[in-house]
């Protein structure tokens, strides 16, 4: 068993996804706050879905170059233990919203190649976690959630002195593979466990957790 590995199932939209990831033993929920995504939701629909979540499973707001205005509404009428910024914020940007809101703040960072590793030391001095993610394809119209991964050997190696999470392409098949690989202790999934975009399964969520703590041989 690989012990101590958290879990986070971003984009849920139904009440019985947050019953599933809180039975099946996630950290955390993410609750997906842009409009282009099949996992958005309204402010309402959100705070619904928040207010099931048990005691200790960490609630994740999503947003993508939100300005003050709208984090201000959403603060205000979502119950929220963490931020996650998901678009191009700059290093100044997270710093801003952290002091701002009082809230943990969670950093997205896309990564193709060794160049856009660096970025994550930039971000590791400013956010409270950082989520190495893949980054986008070509004219994607999502930032994350696409279902695509990265060569993780690329952070095979690599530490920072923040907590940070590996997403990008996880699925039950692969996630113990990416853990062995990377080192990670925290990992991200959305579609990799979903019937049709924006629908969590919640075999499938019982799945990941699992694999999560099986042992991989490299």
């Amino acid at each position: 068993m690989t012990p101590g590995i958290r879990t986070k199932i971003c984009g849920l939209t139904r009440p019985e996804d947050v019953h599933a990831c809180a039975t099946a033993g996630a950290t955390y929920i993410g609750l997906n706050f842009f409009p282009k995504s099949p996992r958005f939701l309204s402010f309402d629909a959100a705070r619904a879905l928040a207010v099931e979540a048990p005691i200790g499973l960490a609630k994740v707001g999503l947003v993508v170059n939100a300005d003050n205005g709208f984090l201000d509404d959403l603060v205000a009428q979502v119950p929220l233990d963490f931020i996650q910024l998901h678009g191009s914020e700059s290093p100044e940007r997270v710093s801003e919203v952290r002091a701002r809101y009082g809230l943990p703040i969670i950093k997205a960072v896309g990564v193709a190649d060794q160049e856009d590793v660096a970025a994550l030391d930039l971000y590791a001095e400013v956010a409270d976690q950082i989520l190495v993610d893949a980054k986008p394809p070509k004219n994607a119209v999502l930032p994350g959630g696409n279902g695509v991964s990265f060569d993780w050997r690329l952070i095979s190696a690599r530490r920072w002195p923040k907590p940070w999470l590996l997403a990008g392409g996880l699925t039950p098949d692969n996630v113990a593979e990416a853990i062995a690989l990377t080192g990670t202790k925290q990992v991200d999934v959305s579609s990799g466990v979903e019937s049709a975009p924006g629908v969590k399964d919640a075999g499938l969520i019982r799945d990941f957790i699992a694999a999560t703590r099986m042992p991989v041989r490299l």
